[in-house]
């Protein structure tokens, strides 16, 4: 499959995050990563949301038209949840979000994951779990990103979660910042941009 997408962003900080910011303008031009079938197929590799090997299956064995269908769906799931980030966005999430989450709880319901037992490796041998997943159709690549967005809720704060201050910017990100200070996307970017408006601004 050929890439013709320019390199996806991530700059989230939650995998959440970097989905919704699959659709973006950063620098004043809308971009949509998930165009297609494959544009689908190219973000999840970038991502590393599945495995390479997986993804290659996948593709191999979709009918004809299937990963473009699921590209449309992944775009409907990215923007239901983009209306339940900026909702919450900014403040400690409450019960009343929880009757919100329907449409996610019901996706997660349809993985299909189970746990084996691997090898450590290395000389001491030992064993863990390793936590594996069925992909019998393309519509199991919906489940790692719906898990992303299951972790974004419970283990996140999403009065940590910031929209990018940067003009015309729409990327979204987790302040990790230890005074929760961070207001763009990226310095090299949105945060010069800005630095350099401010100085043309004392100039005049």
């Amino acid at each position: 499959m050929a890439e013709r997408n320019p390199p996806a962003i991530f700059v989230g900080d939650a995998a959440a995050l970097d989905f919704l910011n699959s659709l973006a303008t950063p620098v004043d031009t809308p971009f949509e990563w998930l165009n297609d079938g494959e544009g689908f197929i190219q973000w999840l590799r970038e991502a590393g949301l599945v495995p390479q090997r997986r993804l290659q299956s996948i593709v191999g064995n979709a009918m004809p038209g299937e990963l473009d269908s699921l590209a449309a769906q992944a775009r409907s799931l990215r923007e239901w949840f983009r209306g339940f980030v900026r909702e919450h966005k900014g403040r400690p999430l409450d019960g009343d979000a929880l009757e919100q989450l329907g449409p996610l709880n019901r996706l997660l319901a349809r993985d299909e994951q189970f746990r084996q037992i691997v090898s450590e490796g290395g000389e001491s041998g030992g064993f863990r779990w390793s936590t594996e997943r069925q992909w019998k159709s393309p519509d199991a690549l919906l489940s790692p990103i719906a898990e992303a967005m299951g972790e974004l809720v419970c283990t996140e704060e999403f009065s940590d979660i910031k929209a990018c201050e940067g003009h015309n910017c729409t990327l979204l990100f987790i302040d990790r910042t230890r005074g929760k200070k961070r207001r763009w996307c990226s310095m090299a970017v949105c945060g010069n941009r800005a630095k350099q408006a401010a100085h043309r601004a004392r100039a005049n």
